[in-house]
């Protein structure tokens, strides 16, 4: 294409397109020598950026959809999709290649047309009456697009995109401040206000970023410093007295945002309450480096790898490695996961979504293409990474209780668990793990988890911003126990009441957690109380669930402990014999026996699906007996054999 077919190509409405110059700067092939990390970032990023470029809408002549990110399980257009000019921009400067620069212009120039507002906001859909608060992720987009890469605009051009980052500018200096919305935009709102500072060279929006960052430190819990306010009020307590915390939220946007101001604002003593805070955090990555958010206020938009529609740990993590190897080691693992994650140069929303057949929402990809981006622009500025120091789950060994919001991370030889008893609620109905229940179940030998909680419904809670799910049935993926009666369903799922205690016994850690059978309104069954005693021991050679009822009757209704094992449709699955299962995976075998009778739900496809956290698993069901006086004790022992022995 000559210089002036691209003009006329990319003269589409809204901020005038002038020339456009020739990129300039070296393929990535004549790049110097990188570190594995460096370069896991390139190809990683590349390959996002090719397959955001097979999704891009060409339509000229329908302006409502063309330069846009296409989003096929969504059926919408993310309005955040002009987040995507930051790495189409860093990925044409450092390739030379023209169809990522086209690329960029074109989804910048979509939003101008349709989700620019006359307040200098632009909204998550094109519809100017929804939510205007991402305005500040593409200020920051922008913004550093413009810093990094705005010499690959001609000079007009690129007054024009100055200007239109002002008018966002303003709108942020406006109506952000800690009660805006969740506490995620003020936290972002600290780094992209001194980051527009400086761009845009106004001291006022630096500060309004110093003023608002002095609040950064009210919004952590004591004594571990976990960010909360993610959800409303920012400062609202459960019934148990706990705020509202989400641990996605928190690792791949919110800490992200005041690192980047601490660092660029060389505030010494913000860096060290971040690095407390870090760390306290880190205390949820598992050792193949996915976050554990099983428990989180907005576990709606749990990936194994973190939070669908956030931008990634890679920047809080990995800028902060100097003051702990750790940090390092995090970013590195985390996308190597996000690597895994990635198929056909789009990231899916977990491990399993393309072994399911489900297609990934396009936001997952543009929202961390830009952190990826971000740290390959740090360049020499950003420590080494050498990802050899150990998470801390990956050394643990014990009890580890996060009393804000009574959860407890265990560790005992190639186990990691999770119980929680968190019982802050996002919105009526929508509940993440609690109710005393095994969140996370996680092996060392097979590298993955056999148990992820999702929701105990799976609910849009933000519709613009979640997938439909592509399932007939709705099947949480959390342990528990259930009953149902009249179409309604009762388990401890929904006991927000539960009491958990633990012990470790050295050879053995103890969980006891009491819990109440309840429907989702919280109301009882209508004979009456259906109490439990649940028991998880984590051991080295095993990890046993334990039911003892604590009723004497269940007036006729049928209990049953269902187990959802994580598990690939393509992995062997043998009912041994009428209390033993057993799941053939590519490093062991998951073998699960029981003193009462197993089975397995029939489903369609063999395996159960849930967007959340993004798994396949074996619906392994026990019926519970009645019992005798309630001392009836039923065992589920959970163990791992080499693979080399072969199923039975």
């Amino acid at each position: 294409m000559n210089r002036r077919e691209f003009i006329e190509k990319a003269a589409l409405g809204g901020i005038a397109v002038c020339a456009i110059p020739v990129v300039h700067s070296a393929n990535l092939e004549s790049l110097p020598p990188s570190s594995d990390w460096s370069q896991l970032c390139r190809d990683l990023l590349k390959d996002w950026c090719d397959g955001m470029l097979l999704v891009q809408i060409n339509n000229p002549s329908d302006p409502s959809m063309h330069g846009a990110l296409d989003c096929l399980p969504c059926g919408h257009i993310h309005g955040r999709c002009m987040d995507a000019v930051y790495p189409f921009f860093h990925m044409a400067d450092v390739t030379g290649e023209r169809k990522y620069l086209e690329a960029g212009v074109a989804v910048f120039q979509w939003a101008e047309r349709n989700v620019s507002q006359p307040d200098g906001s632009w909204t998550v859909i094109q519809d100017p009456k929804s939510w205007r608060g991402i305005t500040v992720f593409g200020a920051i987009a922008l913004a550093e697009t413009l810093k990094h890469h705005g010499d690959l605009l001609e000079d007009e051009m690129r007054a024009q995109w100055t200007a239109r980052l002002r008018r966002a500018a303003d709108f942020i200096h406006a109506n952000f401040d800690w009660h805006y919305s969740n506490v995620n935009y003020a936290y972002t709102a600290v780094y992209g206000l001194y980051l527009l500072g400086e761009v845009l060279d106004d001291p006022r929006y630096a500060a309004r970023s110093k003023e608002l960052a002095s609040g950064v430190k009210r919004f952590m819990t004591e004594p571990n410093k976990l960010v909360f306010g993610e959800g409303k009020p920012v400062d609202g307590k459960s019934p148990k007295g706990l705020l509202p915390v989400d641990l996605g939220y928190n690792v791949e946007e919110s800490l992200n945002n005041v690192v980047l101001y601490a660092l660029h604002a060389r505030d010494q003593d913000m860096q060290a309450l971040l690095t407390e805070s870090l760390e306290s955090h880190l205390e949820f990555m598992l050792p193949d480096g996915a976050w554990d958010n099983s428990w989180g206020t907005r576990q709606a938009k749990w990936s194994y790898w973190g939070s669908l529609t956030a931008d990634g740990c890679q920047q809080a993590y990995g800028l902060m490695a100097d003051r702990n190897p750790a940090f390092g080691t995090a970013a590195y693992l985390n996308t190597c996961l996000l690597k895994r994650c990635t198929k056909h140069g789009l990231l899916h929303g977990g491990l399993h979504y393309f072994s399911r057949g489900v297609k990934p929402c396009v936001h997952h990809t543009f929202t961390h293409a830009k952190s990826l981006a971000a740290m390959l622009d740090a360049g020499e500025h950003a420590p080494a990474i050498n990802h050899a120091a150990p998470l801390p789950r990956q050394r643990a060994d014990g009890v580890r209780f996060f009393p804000e919001v009574q959860v407890w991370l265990a560790a005992r030889g190639p186990w990691r668990a999770t119980v929680s008893a968190y019982d802050w609620v996002y919105r009526p109905y929508v509940q993440q793990a609690t109710g005393g229940s095994l969140a996370v179940l996680w092996n060392e030998q097979l590298q993955e988890p056999l148990f992820a909680a999702s929701m105990a419904e799976y609910m849009l809670v933000e519709k613009n911003n979640q997938q439909q799910s592509p399932e007939e049935e709705d099947y949480a993926l959390t342990p528990r126990i259930e009953v149902w009666k009249d179409g309604r369903w009762y388990t401890n799922l929904y006991d927000l009441e539960a009491e958990v205690s633990v012990r470790d016994q050295g050879t053995v850690i103890r969980f006891e957690a009491d819990v109440h059978l309840v429907d989702r309104e919280r109301s009882e069954p209508p004979h009456g109380t259906l109490a439990y005693r649940l028991e998880y021991q984590v051991k080295a050679e095993s990890v046993i669930l334990a039911v003892d009822s604590k009723s004497t009757g269940r007036g006729g209704l049928k209990a049953n402990l269902a187990l959802p094992i994580i598990s690939r449709v393509n992995e062997p699955v043998c009912q041994v014999s009428a209390n033993r299962i057993e799941i053939q995976k590519k490093n062991g075998i998951v073998c699960v026996t029981a003193n009462i009778p197993l089975r397995i739900k029939k489903t369609e496809r063999g395996r159960v699906f849930n967007l959340v956290p993004g798994f396949e698993a074996v619906p392994v069901l026990a019926d519970l007996p009645a019992g005798v006086d309630g001392q009836e004790r039923c065992e589920i022992v959970i163990t791992v054999l080499n693979a080399s022995r072969g199923v039975s």
